[in-house]
């Protein structure tokens, strides 16, 4: 097998008489940049009074130029600006911005953003194999440099949950084959790594015979010896530091902390304090934005954002700056090709007024201008999904009010049920015991306690399973949304069964997305077509409908800050206490399925 490193190496290979000559000045350059002070994220200085020289999209000298122009070359004078290489996000989530890789990077691209290491972990969910080839093919064609992590944990917790496919060692090793694909997507069954899971080590050898790199995920506080077992099998990076200490043993153990800062999780503030407070190297200190919504890349903006907010909390610029450059191009091997503007690599360069607002003016990609002033210049290349990918919604039959009624284990009289309690801008749930009333044998609302479903929407079985959660404050209607980490089943929250019923049925007949209705009316629709996590449409308009859903949960006595990502979460059964998947409730402490009604 040939590795990622191997195929940048080819395409490298049949360059270097053309580069070589270039710098030599024997062939001339395409391009030079003059004026500018250089961010040399190699050494951790700003060079100035030297030139950059462009041939065939790539750097081929750093400093004095004359000798490489001709008649030919363009000159661009970058005087008051300093250089930096373009950001790279070592772990991104692109469906999580509920639209296609290429209006993202119609999003990112003039943010300063020039390569992403994605991992296609929800389409794989609902599409397989076939959902990360179509991610992977649209990415070819835009300036945005797109490679992708294999996802490792399909479904994310197997014999518990039902997606729309299933990876295993097998599929892992033949996808390592790809050329884009760049490694091992985050290993969230750690309990299968450090107690000895054959299928999760046959992804890490598949992974590892192929010369790629695995990337991690270990979210619990054991940061001794579970932790250390982990690293040792070869994982080499990890997003879930939430704090200064766990983001300092993963660095000091030889492992890239992940410092993510998205739209939902914050958490460089905390973790950046393993450098600010401590004073180490920064080597394996790697910023990443994972989940980024439409409102977020608009307003707020995608790795420059990222890079202020470590700034803000003491970061040096320059560190910053290499916290998105060559750490992690190093993280991910690829750093003799990109991470640095310095000769053989991508010229990919950004043009920034102010280093510590990072406020990027200009963006190069490939040797060419292709953003100015946060406005992409150039036009990217539409990319149309299949069918296949657009009809992925296939419920067994139509949702009625008959679907959602809970029969109690009593005919009158109060009964107790385990209830999901969510904790605002918490992944976290509590898991409560409350007890509600009871009326003819069904199971009646109360004390801010909804229904709620989780409906295998793949074609695989069609099972369902039915909850209770409590803390979202809506006091009519239902919500519905195929966005439902991880196996992206159709999930269905509300106060009345008929809402329901039919805030389902609308996400079915539209392909999926998410929906707000009250008394069988639509208040709010955002159609994801794509896989029932993403739409075609421009970042704009999505940003416009995420806003108007945003509104209906307010207008249902709903108060919380993104609460479809909150709800999204409910059917996650690797986070704790308490989930719903289509198998029923999950007590995700013990890691087994328990019944709605508690004993005792």
């Amino acid at each position: 097998m040939q590795s990622k490193v191997h195929n940048e190496g080819k395409k490298l290979a049949q360059l270097t008489k053309v580069l070589a000559a270039a710098a030599m000045g024997m062939e001339k350059a395409d391009a030079v940049i003059t004026g500018a002070k250089i961010v040399n994220v190699n050494t951790g200085e700003i060079e100035q009074g030297k030139d950059v020289a462009i041939k065939a999209g790539r750097v081929v000298l750093v400093g004095n130029s004359e000798h490489t122009r001709g008649d030919d070359t363009q000159i661009i004078d970058a005087s008051g600006y300093y250089l930096t290489p373009g950001f790279l996000d070592g772990h991104v989530h692109v469906e999580s911005s509920m639209v296609t890789v290429t209006q993202f990077a119609r999003a990112v691209l003039p943010r300063g953003t020039t390569t992403v290491f994605m991992d296609p972990h929800e389409i794989a969910n609902v599409l397989g194999m076939n959902g990360v080839k179509l991610m992977i093919e649209e990415g070819r064609k835009l300036p945005l440099r797109v490679y992708a992590t294999m996802p490792s944990c399909v479904p994310a917790a197997p014999g518990l949950e039902d997606a729309g496919a299933v990876f295993g060692p097998d599929e892992i090793a033949e996808a390592m084959e790809w050329d884009e694909i760049i490694g091992l997507g985050e290993m969230m069954n750690f309990p299968g790594v450090i107690y000895g899971d054959a299928g999760a080590h046959g992804e890490l050898d598949a992974t590892l015979k192929s010369g790629k790199v695995i990337t991690g995920h270990y979210s619990i506080p054991d940061l001794d010896i579970g932790l250390q077992a982990y690293a040792a099998t070869g994982i080499a990076s990890c997003h879930e530091s939430t704090t200064m200490e766990d983001a300092l043993v993963r660095m000091r153990l030889g492992m890239y902390t992940k410092m993510r800062e998205g739209s939902a999780w914050h958490d460089v503030k905390a973790t950046v304090k393993s450098i600010t407070e401590n004073k180490i190297d920064t080597r394996y200190a790697v910023l990443v934005s994972d989940d980024t919504h439409p409102h977020t890349l608009l307003n707020q903006g995608h790795l420059d954002h990222v890079v202020k907010r470590a700034i803000q909390e003491g970061v040096n610029p320059i560190t910053a700056i290499q916290m998105v450059t060559i750490n992690t191009a190093q993280c991910f091997e690829v750093d003799r090709f990109m991470g640095s503007i310095a000769p053989g690599r991508y010229a990919d360069i950004l043009f920034i007024k102010d280093l510590a607002d990072v406020s990027v003016a200009r963006v190069m990609a490939g040797g060419k201008i292709i953003a100015e002033n946060n406005q992409l210049i150039t036009e990217l290349e539409t990319f149309s999904y299949p069918a296949s990918a657009t009809q992925s919604v296939h419920l067994k039959e139509k949702l009625e009010p008959k679907h959602f009624i809970i029969k109690a284990p009593i005919k009158e009289g109060m009964s107790r049920v385990n209830v999901m309690e969510i904790i605002e801008a918490h992944v976290g749930t509590k898991h409560r015991i409350m007890e509600l009333p009871v009326a003819d044998g069904i199971l009646q609302l109360a004390d801010d306690v909804l229904k709620v479903m989780v409906m295998e929407r793949h074609g695989v079985n069609g099972t369902s399973g039915i909850g209770l959660v409590k803390g979202f404050g809506i006091k009519a209607g239902a919500v519905a949304s195929t966005v439902a980490h991880d196996s992206h089943n159709l999930l269905i929250m509300g106060a009345n069964d008929r809402d329901m019923a039919y805030a389902g049925n609308v996400l079915a007949e539209h392909g999926g997305g998410m929906v707000a209705v009250r008394d069988e009316k639509i208040l709010a629709l955002l159609p994801l077509p794509i896989a029932g996590l993403m739409s075609p449409r421009p970042v704009e308009e999505v940003q416009d409908l995420v806003e108007k859903t945003d509104n209906a949960w307010k207008e249902l006595g709903c108060q919380l800050v993104s609460p479809f990502m909150t709800m999204a979460l409910i059917s996650l059964p690797v986070l704790p206490e308490l989930r719903l998947t289509n198998r029923g409730l999950i007590d995700t402490v013990n890691f087994k399925i328990i019944d709605l009604f508690a004993k005792g």
